[in-house]
């Protein structure tokens, strides 16, 4: 289990800089605002995540790659709506900066992630 969580850090650090750097790339060079970048940063990471997260976080579930691909996007696309919806809010009430407030979304959505992938998305059935 502590191998597992490391990876599910490695990748999740990895997904998650890679969304922010899309959003911040969106943003600031495309003039997209923030929540309409965060779904181009959501599309771009959930390809890092899913990769990772298939060879390394939970490699040892040995789930084909037609089951856990559409059952990891929905656990995705839940963790988005989750995302979106907070990273709303904290655009909406908070003062903080959009690159802080969608940082800290980030962290909290990981936890469903993991508990998800681990024991649904990426979990061999019978």
């Amino acid at each position: 289990m502590g191998r597992q969580l490391l990876w599910f850090g490695a990748t999740g650090a990895a997904a998650a800089a890679t969304h922010l750097l899309v959003v911040l790339l969106l943003v600031e060079g495309g003039g997209l605002a923030p929540l309409a970048a965060n779904v181009g940063g959501f599309l771009v990471a959930f390809l890092v995540s899913y990769g990772g997260h298939r060879h390394l976080t939970f490699a040892d579930h040995a789930a084909p790659v037609a089951q856990s691909l559409p059952r990891f996007f929905l656990v995705a696309c839940l963790g988005f709506l989750c995302n979106e919806g907070l990273f709303a809010l904290l655009l909406a009430f908070t003062e903080l900066p959009y690159p802080a407030a969608l940082v800290l979304v980030l962290l909290a959505v990981a936890v469903l992630t993991f508990v998800l992938g681990r024991c649904w998305a990426f979990a061999q059935q019978p």
